[in-house]
């Protein structure tokens, strides 16, 4: 319904007393994306959901367990709870643990980067989900349900608060070197309009025209590609009268425009040589620096939601050798994400953007045994594990220098002020301004939202 306004406004735009903010503000009052305010006063507007694929081991993070040294190398005092493989004796950690900051919350020597923030951090040790299998947990936890296709945490977030920015997509989805499992569905829009689906970047690529395919046309200059949108345009609109504004016609047509229009704002925004110096040093080499780094700089121009991959190629799935992958791992992005905190709170940003890390599950206290087509057979690797794992959440109204629930003694299974998925969405919309019960979207004859018919808000996480 804004195409209209978007083709006027680019008309009006080189007139006198017509301001770019003020056909910024057109675009955004009639488009899908244009930015609404939430249900009540929010504590976070914007999202980075760091996702470390593949299961990172919450005893050997951010969740330290020495009972496992007493037990090592013998069978655990505890019934046996399901593991998707078998499991033997206790593998105690190969990380040392050591307290951080003022709350003097403890964080193994993977993460002292990370751990440098941890009085703006809130430690979720309780969390759960529902089988310990990737793809299901995956879709639990960008989703909000295991099997059916649903709308992302992203897209629902986009829908409920448009975004700033008219010239850049409202969520944003940069996994490195292709996709993950379950690829695009991570960050699908589900039965939401295909406009708030989310915008897939491979930042294995550092030029702009990989990143972004065609983000540059060096065929037709600017004017002439408006009069093309505009043609296209006006035939598109016959076309969706005659079959009654086709939802997925919508999307397309919304994508045509956002695509002419990013072809300024992106380049800008992907572009990290326009740092200073420091500011790269800050956050390092490599793809996860720099991938992070352009998260801050797209949150900056109005981007709602970015999640940030880790693990795609190289997952935290660790069957077998988990010292070595685990060390490898934490250090392609303790210091990046270490800096990011550092840099949003430098800043003034961290205080309303909520950053988000942990994977789909975590890894059992017990060794992994051999199992034909799943592991080298080393025994020195950990199974999956939903019944417990650690999360944490920095700013945006997070209770800084916390820890929420437990683990039990050998971090098995979550036991005290236990979190599903479905109460870590519901709070993460609490943070954003919206009751989980009332974002809703009219699908099949009802009312679906992310949290489906679970979740509870976590009052003990927010500040």
């Amino acid at each position: 319904m804004g195409m209209g306004a978007i083709g006027l406004g680019s008309i009006l735009g080189g007139l006198n007393g017509f301001t770019p903010q003020a056909m910024a503000d057109e675009i955004s009052a009639t488009s899908p994306l244009g930015s609404k305010a939430p249900q009540f006063l929010p504590r976070a507007k914007r999202v980075i959901h760091i996702f470390a694929n593949g299961g990172p081991s919450h005893v050997d993070t951010f969740d330290p367990k020495p009972a496992l040294q007493k037990y090592a190398g013998k069978m655990l005092p505890m019934a046996n709870l399901a593991t998707e493989r078998k499991t033997g004796a206790a593998l105690p950690s190969p990380f040392k643990f050591k307290k951080y900051g003022q709350s003097g919350i403890e964080v193994s020597d993977l993460f002292p980067h990370v751990a440098e923030s941890i009085d703006d951090m809130c430690i979720v040790r309780s969390m759960y989900a529902d089988v310990p299998n990737h793809e299901p947990s995956l879709l639990l936890m960008n989703c909000g349900d295991a099997r059916l296709i649903r709308p992302s945490m992203g897209s629902w977030l986009t829908y409920g608060l448009g975004t700033e920015n008219q010239n850049l997509p409202g969520f944003v989805a940069m996994c490195p070197g292709g996709y993950p499992i379950q690829e695009s569905q991570n960050w699908q829009s589900g039965f939401l309009p295909g406009v708030f689906q989310g915008t897939y970047i491979d930042t294995q690529h550092t030029d702009i025209e990989k990143l972004i395919e065609n983000i540059k046309n060096v065929y037709t200059s600017r004017p002439e590609q408006r009069a093309q949108l505009d043609l296209l345009q006006e035939l598109n609109e016959r076309h969706a009268k005659a079959r009654q504004r086709e939802a997925q016609l919508e999307a397309r047509i919304q994508s045509f425009e956002l695509a002419y229009r990013m072809q300024m704002d992106a380049t800008d925004a992907f572009d990290i040589t326009r740092e200073p110096e420091h500011v790269l040093k800050m956050y390092g080499e490599g793809t996860q620096a720099r991938q992070l780094l352009i998260s801050r700089r797209l949150i900056e121009r109005g981007v709602r939601f970015v999640q940030v991959w880790h693990g795609a190629g190289q997952p935290w799935d660790s069957h077998d050798d988990l010292e070595e992958n685990h060390r490898n791992l934490a250090k392609e992005c303790d210091q990046a994400i270490g800096a990011l905190l550092k840099d949003l709170k430098q800043r003034g940003m961290l205080e309303d953007t909520l950053v988000i890390w942990g994977g789909e599950f975590g890894r059992t206290p017990t060794v992994e045994l051999p199992t034909p087509g799943a592991n080298a057979g080393k025994i020195n690797g950990r199974d999956h594990n939903s019944h417990g794992f650690t999360m944490w959440l920095a700013g945006g109204g997070v209770k800084g220098g916390s820890v929420y629930g437990s683990s039990d003694e050998f971090g098995f299974a979550a036991a005290e002020d236990k979190v599903h998925v479905h109460d870590l969405h519901a709070t993460i919309l609490h943070l954003l301004g919206f009751d989980h019960e009332k974002l809703t979207f009219r699908h099949a004859g009802r009312d679906f939202r992310l949290t489906d018919v679970h979740g509870h808000v976590v009052k003990g996480i927010i500040a």
